[in-house]
């Protein structure tokens, strides 16, 4: 039997908040359209193109830092968070951007880093000039012990010790990430006002929601406890991989200003979700998602498996069951700091099917969906190399580390043209030398195209409470074969994948709503998937 795709268009229950079961679509600013030919995108970029992104279907655009930074991390080391950098336009067309989403439907996330700003922050220029000026606790210094070494053994995410000499106060300050990223005291009472007060100028400028970056290194153990050793490494990468980060990272305080930040958020209408990686991952998300805290979080269970497999799908879904305390779920197979899923996920040659399989997948899960650029495209990933790199921590420990900057090439719109649509001058990375077939406009013309797949896949979701609301049951999960089935207030959907290179055989006996891939007498292809009403 051929391939087909099917979709029926059922009433849509609208009582649910608009997050609940939310396509969010990332958009990472220097890589999505360059306005002015600096090789660089830029806000008016973004705004050029949003239509695309209103015609996936998506609910609301993330969009990844754009404040004034000095760009030792691309933005994530941010030195005024009131502020436009200049390479990505004005405050004049963030707000712009904000309208023409309104305009087309779209919400408004953007990204807040508030473990951490730019050693060029006007907080931290003033916190290290003496240890007793107005700021001088924003950040967290400690002094040597006595033969000089830093006050921990805290390593940090991008190699070599959490601290960093000043010889200005004569003490340490502390980083997680780069030495130019120093940690702000997230205890203190003076920033948690601040940081809300952050918040607040962004939802005064129409802002509908929020990322919070890392928020579980957000604070400390304020008596600088040494981390315990893990005994065997999985990974030996980096420094920060040979211990369990108890002390430098998750205190339990946390929480406690995340329900801050929600009755802000509430005050206005907002959402927010956290990104919490780490190996306490999951009791801190469900602990920063409790009742009165934030809406969602997600961490990095598919962003860096190096498999997709049935178990995988099936403990994940397990950890966030259809419970209101226990928060709700948002999931992405990829991101601007993870590999290309299928790069990571399946050969070359099994690409095309595989990229379909896995969007009606992420299309199924309980849960709000995150989708980053070029993800709607089948980009792979770049091999960059060494003399192009710009990720500072894929040079710092070159060639173990795989760089981000993979992911993070720009986003191909037109294939004939010279940067394809992207710049008229030259990209800031290289494009990937499949990419320009893959390129927005020849796919939007072709209606098998995995574009035209994925606008059909969110519709699907879209438009069944099952798929955007229901609770979640796993029916099958054994080598290749994934069964889950979808229900709320009286739909019930079966949702099969096949996640192997093998046939599988599924029970099909309900109405076909979505099928991918070759489907004959109930046995599936490779790469392939369905979902029928039961």
């Amino acid at each position: 039997m051929p391939q087909t795709e099917t979709l029926t268009m059922p009433a849509v229950e609208t009582s649910q908040p608009w997050w609940r079961g939310a396509t969010i679509y990332q958009i990472y600013p220097r890589s999505f359209v360059d306005s002015n030919g600096d090789g660089i995108g830029d806000l008016p970029g973004i705004t050029a193109r949003l239509e695309h992104v209103s015609s996936l279907g998506a609910d609301a655009v993330w969009i990844s830092p754009f404040f004034t930074s000095p760009m030792h991390d691309f933005g994530y080391d941010v030195a005024d968070y009131r502020s436009v950098d200049p390479i990505f336009g004005t405050l004049a067309d963030f707000d712009a951007l904000v309208a023409r989403a309104h305009g087309l439907g779209l919400k408004v996330l953007i990204d807040l880093v508030f473990a951490h700003t730019s050693n060029e922050h006007a907080w931290f220029t003033e916190s290290r000039e003496s240890r007793t000026n107005p700021k001088a606790d924003w950040y967290v210094w400690a002094d040597p012990k006595p033969d000089g070494s830093p006050p921990s053994n805290w390593q940090s995410v991008f190699g070599g010790p959490s601290w960093t000499w000043d010889a200005r106060r004569e003490q340490y300050f502390m980083h997680n990430f780069l030495k130019e990223q120093p940690q702000l005291n997230g205890h203190h009472p003076e920033v948690q006002q601040a940081l809300l007060d952050i918040v607040r100028f962004w939802l005064d400028r129409g802002v509908d929601g929020f990322r919070f970056d890392a928020v579980n290194f957000m604070m400390h153990d304020r008596q600088l406890t040494d981390n315990p050793p893990v005994s065997n490494p999985a990974q030996r990468t980096r420094p920060f991989d040979f211990q369990h980060h108890l002390h430098n990272q998750s205190q339990p305080e946390i929480p406690l200003f995340l329900k801050r930040v929600r009755q802000l958020l509430d005050e206005r209408g907002a959402f927010a979700v956290a990104e919490v990686g780490g190996e306490q991952a999951y009791r801190e998300m469900h602990d920063y998602t409790a009742p009165g805290r934030l809406h969602s979080a997600y961490g990095f269970d598919y962003l860096y498996a190096p498999e997709l497999t049935p178990e995988l799908v099936a403990r994940t879904s397990a950890r966030w069951p259809d419970d209101d305390d226990k928060g709700w779920p948002s999931w992405a197979f990829e991101n601007h700091d993870a590999p290309r899923a299928l790069s990571r996920w399946v050969a070359p040659e099994h690409q095309a099917q595989f990229a379909r399989m896995k969007m009606l997948l992420l299309a199924a899960l309980r849960g709000s969906i995150i989708i980053y650029q070029g993800e709607e495209l089948g980009l792979t990933q770049v091999e960059v190399p060494f003399e192009l790199l710009q990720d500072p921590e894929a040079i710092a420990n070159w060639p173990q580390t795989l760089s981000r900057d993979g992911v993070r090439t720009p986003l191909p719109w037109t294939a004939s043209e010279v940067g394809h649509g992207f710049t008229h001058g030259t990209p800031w990375l290289p494009f990937g030398t499949d990419h320009a077939a893959l390129s927005v406009d020849r796919q939007d013309e072709d209606p098998h195209s995995l574009l035209n797949f994925t606008r059909r896949a969110i519709a699907l979701r879209n438009d069944h409470p099952a798929l955007r609301w229901g609770r979640l049951d796993i029916i099958r999960a054994d080598d290749h074969a994934l069964v889950f089935e979808r229900t709320h207030e009286g739909q019930r959907l079966r949702c099969s994948f096949n996640l192997g290179s093998r046939p599988v055989t599924f029970d099909r006996d309900g109405r076909t709503l979505f099928v991918t891939g070759t489907v004959d007498a109930g046995e599936a292809a490779a790469y392939s998937a369905s979902i029928e009403e039961l």
